[in-house]
């Protein structure tokens, strides 16, 4: 065991194990990640993460919980500095980047969404609370969307924002188990949803 257990702040220490978790479940999924190999990874004692986390569950869901404020800055800094595009090109810039995001972070992405957590685990507060305002994210900006006619302005916000994120999803599904082999077919495909989701020709 290293030295760095002695260097660490208390805050200093949560971030770094956060970042050690993730990087163990990204090498080998949600089985490779332990607190034993996290403290050992870490160079903390063994007891150490237990002050941040008190079990696996908690651990899973605090690394869900980031992938959400990450996935949020991605639809903030697509809607913010991005608006010498038009509004089809913002939209489908936007489905690319998220398509990108669940790519490089695929054991997160399955956290964030799959049932480690929400079927078989127990979502913390933290981690439903956030999940939650993610999508209250993505209904704002669908009614924006709606506002410049990117999708039909006569049809219920909440359903837009739905129907679009579910397809969004199921794409970034399909890539990530593999069901779409050919990756350099993403963007052809991607674009080819964006069509098919918007209201316009």
């Amino acid at each position: 065991m290293t030295n760095s257990k002695k260097n660490y702040h208390h805050g200093d220490l949560r971030d770094s194990l956060l970042k050690a978790a993730t990087d163990l479940i990204a090498e080998g999924g949600v089985d490779n990640l332990s607190i034993r190999k996290l403290a050992d990874k870490v160079g903390v004692s063994r007891t150490a993460p237990y002050h941040h986390f008190k079990d696996k569950n908690e651990l899973l869901c605090a690394i869900a919980a980031q992938g959400f404020h990450q996935q949020d800055q991605l639809v903030k800094s697509v809607t913010e500095c991005k608006k010498d595009l038009s509004t089809v090109e913002l939209f489908e810039h936007y489905v690319l980047t998220y398509i990108r995001f669940a790519d490089e972070q695929r054991e997160t992405y399955d956290l964030m969404y799959g049932r480690e957590i929400w079927k078989t685990g127990e979502p913390t507060s933290e981690l439903q609370t956030i999940s939650k305002n993610s999508f209250h994210l993505w209904l704002d900006w669908v009614k924006e969307l709606q506002q410049q006619n990117l999708f039909d302005p006569e049809q219920p916000s909440l359903r837009i924002a739905q129907s679009s994120w579910a397809a969004l999803h199921g794409l970034c599904r399909l890539f990530n188990d593999g069901i779409y082999i050919n990756r350099e077919d993403i963007n052809d495909i991607a674009k080819n949803t964006v069509r098919m989701m918007i209201n316009q020709p």
